[in-house]
């Protein structure tokens, strides 16, 4: 686990099961799906942290696991142990929450409360408050009489579970890529940047699913080539021994979205490296890891310029810091018209989803 740091657990009042459940869905991410060696780390913290004791031991966890649906033996005759549906949409709303979490403490405020969601024609229903409803949309009297009957007259307060809101018909739909470098320098020079990737892109997917059930968002990796992935398995997403294929991902991303009905498309990149590989029209491979190689860097420029002409920004969410590939992406995005941002991993997410709330707030006006 070098290089990975954990907190000790606050399990006071927790069960020992959902402290240990709680740090599974982390590690889990971090061992790309390897539900073995995740429970190996666990046992580890467990054994540093006494998380279990005589009476609820790890193997009861493990058992627990299964008797809940969380995990369940592979049955392929080799042995191993493989992770459930239930347990891939458990990992995806825990990185949406660690997130949001984050972003509700950040300092910059990135994530803005008066989403655009719900900002449409009213539809004469009434539904809870949820994170994100503009405080406009609260019908006060609906509030109110919800309030006076969980509390009463003498002892009355308002809480955000007695607000109610009319609900809304959403003006627009947008739909989105998120591309995601897997080439080799997202694991190099000693940090690990491929699983703060992933966190993102489970935490953006579910939150779109969940608060903008109209959006769409599909995924694809890129290294050689460039291939779609489906939600469930970014869990599993690792680097492979890839250069950087930017013309490859960017065609990929514009294919999915010239199938998308709405008008409002956009691309989100999250890379680290510069551009090193193209595939030539007889399908062989140009590759390139020196420096900025001119003819890969071209070719990245037309396909800024052919976004541009298809209204289709391209945002880029830099994971690296030198001045040179930051250079480069400042001019595809000055083609473009999208944005570009040079970020350390951990300001990825709040980057992301207020740039997203952003693009929203344009499109519906």
């Amino acid at each position: 686990m070098q290089g990975i740091r954990f907190s000790a657990p606050d399990n006071s009042n927790e069960s020992p099961f959902d402290t240990l459940l709680k740090l599974f869905k982390e590690v889990i991410v971090h061992t790309s799906g390897d539900v073995d060696e995740a429970l190996d780390w666990l046992k580890q913290l467990d054994q540093h942290y006494n998380i279990t004791d005589d009476e609820y031991t790890f193997d009861d966890f493990v058992q627990e696991l299964k008797d809940k649906g969380f995990i369940k033996d592979k049955g392929d005759g080799n042995g191993g142990i493989a992770l459930t549906s239930k347990a891939e949409g458990a990992v995806r709303k825990a990185a949406m929450d660690q997130l949001f979490g984050t972003l509700k403490k950040g300092e910059n405020g990135d994530h803005q409360s008066n989403s655009p969601m719900g900002k449409g024609d009213v539809t004469g229903d009434f539904r809870n408050f949820q994170f994100g409803d503009p405080l406009d949309n609260i019908v006060m009297n609906e509030s109110l009489k919800n309030a006076l009957v969980s509390g009463g007259i003498d002892e009355f307060r308002m809480t955000h579970n007695d607000l109610v809101v009319e609900e809304a018909y959403q003006n627009t739909s947008l739909a989105t890529v998120l591309m995601i470098d897997i080439s080799h320098s997202m694991i190099l020079y000693g940090e690990d940047r491929i699983t703060p990737a992933k966190m993102v892109a489970m935490a953006l997917a579910e939150w779109i699913t969940t608060k903008y059930p109209k959006d769409t968002l599909d995924i694809i990796v890129y290294g050689n080539e460039s291939w779609p992935i489906q939600i469930k398995d970014l869990p599993y997403l690792q680097v492979g021994p890839y250069h950087t294929n930017f013309v490859a991902g960017l065609e990929l991303a514009m294919g999915l979205l010239k199938r998308r009905k709405t008008s409002n498309k956009q691309i989100f990149n999250i890379t680290d490296g510069k551009p090193s590989c193209l595939i030539e029209p007889d399908g062989s491979f140009y590759k390139n890891s020196f420096g900025l190689d001119p003819y890969i860097t071209g070719k990245c420029l037309e396909m800024a310029a052919k976004t541009k002409k298809a209204n289709i920004p391209v945002n880029t969410f830099m994971i690296a810091k030198d001045a040179y590939l930051q250079h480069f992406i400042r001019s595809f995005s000055e083609i473009n018209g999208g944005n570009a941002y040079y970020t350390g991993l951990n300001k990825l997410g709040q980057l992301i989803f207020s740039d997203y709330q952003q693009q929203k707030k344009r499109n519906s006006r």
